[in-house]
């Protein structure tokens, strides 16, 4: 486990809680606060944000108090057994945690040169067999975070190859939760890549096995709406998104993957607003893209702002210019922060080809270039 979080232990008990009083302020049982606490288990985004208001801290102070007890920096030799396997979780559940901050901070090359230094070792044997399946789900855990990265900026041959190696050492732990959400990545690579054949070839392998908890599925059915999308099955898919939604009404908490926490119907409504926006049904998509950047907080993720670029070029399509003045304004100051570079590519082709719409305004043209400059300022001059 990740370690003990005597920050949360240390900010109830100042509040006046005991764990079970907390435990009923937050409509959970107490074993759940003790999880927290010992952390065994992390809280669901809808959690946070009554922990946050129970105990009077903001979301980015109660991420704070989530953090263990521990070294801030996991150093990955040295340890041979269970301590190894703990470490390299550890380490993934670190740069998940950076991953997720501001909008996203570059962590691909840490990820890499981490997973590189664990399948060293492996390949070594440097580790006690006894623990070896344990090792290697840690590791096709830490591999599949470096692939999500790899992913997200741009290196798609790179992601490919760290996923296919989560998938194998998965397999080999007899890990099914790290198994599905790297088939998960996998399918959005495909995707993004212009393969969605395989997109929709992954994701019904998965879904065609069954045994999937209910916000399991539903991820998997967003995938398979989106390859059918892909393939110009469009009627399909919109009948696979309505399935994942409904889903997601039946999904408990409890019976889920501590990663899955993301799966929402704001995810939801970011993946079908690409479905839209990418098949140019650009009406449709707009307000779908505007539901998935309502309440962000709940659920903050890195390649967040992919929906408002995406409403961005929708509103321009339409030519909508007072309502995309609006948006490119409010995306200036974000675009400094944005690590995504996929997210990136795609505003730096909007904006381009917004500035040279005809009949755009000139607010909306000036807010177009400030967007296309602040692209490419230097990120390391103050």
């Amino acid at each position: 486990m990740a370690g003990k979080r005597q920050r949360l232990a240390r900010r109830r008990k100042a509040c006046g809680f005991t764990q079970e009083t907390f435990a009923e302020a937050l409509r959970v049982d107490r074993t759940t606060v003790q999880r927290w606490e010992r952390g065994e288990a992390e809280p669901h985004p809808h959690q946070r944000l009554r922990i946050a208001k129970t105990l009077q801290v903001s979301l980015d102070e109660v991420a704070e108090l989530l953090l263990p007890d521990a070294p801030a920096l996991p150093v990955l030799h040295g340890h041979r057994g269970e301590g190894l396997a703990l470490t390299i979780r550890e380490t993934s559940r670190r740069l998940v945690m950076l991953d997720n901050e501001l909008n996203g901070l570059p962590i691909a090359d840490v990820a890499a040169r981490s997973f590189k230094k664990v399948h060293r070792r492996l390949g070594e044997s440097d580790y006690e067999r006894k623990r070896e399946r344990d090792i290697q789900a840690a590791a096709a855990e830490l591999a599949e975070v470096a692939g999500w990265a790899l992913f997200n900026e741009g290196r798609f041959s790179a992601s490919r190859r760290f996923n296919q190696e989560a998938l194998f050492l998965a397999r080999l732990a007899g890990d099914r939760s790290a198994e599905l959400i790297t088939l998960q990545n996998m399918g959005m690579l495909a995707g993004w890549a212009g393969r969605p054949r395989e997109e929709l070839a992954i994701a019904e392998s998965v879904i065609d096995q069954g045994n999937l908890s209910p916000r399991v599925q539903a991820m998997f059915l967003a995938r398979q709406a989106q390859g059918l999308a892909g393939v110009g099955r469009g009627s399909e898919s919109t009948r696979s998104f309505e399935r994942a939604r409904s889903l997601l009404q039946d999904s408990a908490p409890c019976d889920e993957p501590y990663w899955a926490w993301w799966v929402s119907d704001q995810e939801m409504d970011r993946q079908q607003g690409r479905v839209l926006h990418e098949s140019g049904d650009w009406r449709s998509a707009i307000p779908v893209l505007e539901r998935a950047m309502q309440h962000q907080e709940d659920s903050r993720v890195g390649y967040q702002n992919v929906a408002a670029v995406r409403l961005l070029d929708s509103l321009l399509r339409v030519e909508a210019w007072e309502a995309a003045e609006s948006e490119a304004e409010k995306l200036i100051p974000a675009v400094p922060e944005m690590s995504s570079v996929v997210t990136l590519r795609i505003l730096e082709r909007v904006a381009g080809r917004g500035r040279c719409t005809a009949g755009a305004p000139t607010g909306l043209r000036e807010a177009l270039n400030h967007i296309q400059t602040a692209i490419h300022e230097d990120a390391y001059e103050m």
